[in-house]
């Protein structure tokens, strides 16, 4: 039940998302959706297809057997429900936060995480642009830190869908009011603040990291709140990856395992 209805949100979203992009595009395209989705809606499906044969639901799952076994810090002290749902939210957010940045920084998981930043283009289809053995080992902190919080289950589940929709909203390629941009920005990572973080220079890539709430990246200094060159204008993607057929679906699989360029 938990499966379906992340699964019911999130393409709900990606739906809403992508009849945004199409009446009100923020760039023009270099690409065409036909040259590009098959790639990143595929590994998207086999994605889904592996965590639903392997570890579906542990994060939720987790959560239970730490809730019943009173294991984690939020089990050791009596709390209010909504202060732990808050609390559980805050932290899992500021992991994954860390996460990505350690991904930038560190080789073997940049390996992994090069996957998402190869693609040419940046719309909501690029929010689901990722190597299965990144979502796994995603998945394995979200569970390590389920257990040593002690997670609210509730807010588990809350958390994965508020973390799939903004994933999907931040990378989508929408057309927001500057001004209403700039208001969100203290609260939400926005398409224009995210696109930041898929820039070819490394200097903006190496900033941004946030996927949800944007207060991590201005309390860890790594805002960057305008490219260098236009929004409609700067590159996205990675420099030594330029063409559509280095980054096919079945190379994009094979990538993490050849020398870094």
């Amino acid at each position: 039940m938990e499966a379906i209805l992340r699964i019911s949100i999130s393409l709900g979203i990606f739906l809403l998302m992508v009849s945004w992009e199409y009446f009100s595009p923020r760039r023009s395209l270099s690409l065409t959706r036909k040259q590009r989705w098959p790639v990143n809606l595929g590994l998207a499906l086999l994605n889904m297809a592996i965590i639903r044969f392997t570890l579906g639901g542990i994060a939720y799952l987790s959560a239970i057997d730490a809730m019943n076994n009173q294991w984690g810090l939020l089990n050791l002290v009596v709390l209010p429900q909504w202060l732990t749902i808050l609390i559980t939210l805050l932290v899992l957010d500021v992991v994954i936060y860390f996460q990505h940045r350690i991904a930038h920084r560190w080789k073997p998981l940049w390996r992994l995480h090069q996957v998402h930043h190869t693609d040419l283009d940046f719309d909501a289809s690029t929010a689901v642009r990722f190597h299965p053995l990144e979502i796994m080992f995603s998945l394995l902190v979200k569970v390590a830190c389920v257990y040593a919080l002690g997670a609210n289950p509730l807010a588990v589940i809350v958390f994965e869908i508020l973390l799939n929709g903004s994933a999907t909203f931040n990378h989508s390629n929408i057309k927001l009011p500057l001004k209403l941009d700039k208001i969100l920005r203290w609260l939400i990572v926005t398409p224009d603040m995210h696109r930041i973080h898929h820039s070819c220079l490394l200097e903006e890539r190496d900033s941004n990291y946030g996927f949800s709430v944007s207060i991590w990246d201005r309390l860890f200094n790594s805002y960057t709140a305008n490219p260098k060159q236009s929004q409609e204008q700067f590159p996205v993607g990675l420099d030594q990856y330029r063409e559509a057929k280095q980054v096919g679906f079945f190379k994009s699989l094979l990538l993490p395992f050849k020398a870094l360029k």
